[in-house]
C-alpha cells in the first residue's frame, strides 16, 4: 500500500515556505540573466522531469519578466522511481532539440549526490553543447556528493533528510506542495 501524502505531512518539518522559495527563484533568475542576457541565441533550458517542472516553470517565468528569452526542452532521467532511495538512472526521455554549438541549462529539482546531474550534463557535453550549466532549487547538505559536480546556480540548502515538495516527491505525491518539506526523523 502507497503511504499517504497526508500522513508524511503530519509529522513533516517546513524546511523552506513559498516566499523563500519565491525569492530565491528570483535571486537565481537575476544570476542567470547576467550570464545569458548578451547571447545571440537565446539558451536551451532543458527541465529535468518530474521533479524540476515546478521550478522550471518558476524560473522561466522570472526569466521572461527579466527579458531573457528561452528555448526549452525536457529530458526525463530518474534513479527513484516512485521510492524514497535511489537505483540506476533510467533515461525515459532524451532532449529532441540539437544541442550541438549551444549553450545548454540544465534546470532541475535538487542536487543530492549528483549521480543525475553527472549523467545528465555528460550527455548534453556528448552531444557537442558548447557549454552546459545547471540549476537546482535545491542542494542537500552532506557529504556523500559525486566530488566534481556542483550547481552552478542553487536556489536554497536542505538538510540531509527525505525532502519533498516544489517538485520532489513522497511515493509521486506532493510535487504541487509550494513548500519543501523534510520528513519526521
Amino acid at each position: 500500500m502507497t503511504p499517504r501524502l497526508a500522513d508524511a505531512l503530519r509529522d513533516a518539518e517546513l524546511i523552506h515556505d513559498g516566499a523563500t522559495l519565491d525569492a530565491a527563484i528570483a535571486r537565481m533568475a537575476a544570476e542567470i540573466h547576467a550570464d545569458y542576457r548578451d547571447d545571440d541565441l537565446p539558451p536551451l533550458f532543458v527541465t529535468v522531469m518530474h521533479g524540476g517542472l515546478p521550478f522550471a516553470a518558476q524560473l522561466a517565468f522570472a526569466l521572461g519578466e527579466l527579458g531573457l528569452d528561452l528555448e526549452f526542452d525536457y529530458l526525463h532521467a530518474t534513479r527513484y522511481r516512485g521510492q524514497t532511495t535511489g537505483s540506476g538512472l533510467a533515461w525515459l526521455h532524451r532532449p529532441a532539440t540539437p544541442m550541438r554549438d549551444r549553450r545548454v541549462l540544465l534546470v532541475d529539482d535538487i542536487l543530492d549526490e549528483g549521480h543525475t546531474l553527472h549523467a545528465v550534463t555528460r550527455w548534453c557535453e556528448d552531444q557537442n553543447a558548447e557549454e552546459v550549466r545547471t540549476a537546482v532549487l535545491a542542494v542537500k547538505l552532506h557529504d556523500r556528493g559525486l566530488e566534481d559536480i556542483e550547481a552552478d546556480y542553487v536556489g536554497v540548502e536542505v538538510p540531509d533528510r527525505y525532502v519533498f515538495g516544489y517538485g520532489m516527491d513522497y511515493h509521486e505525491q506532493g510535487r504541487n506542495l509550494p513548500a519543501i518539506y523534510a520528513l519526521a526523523e
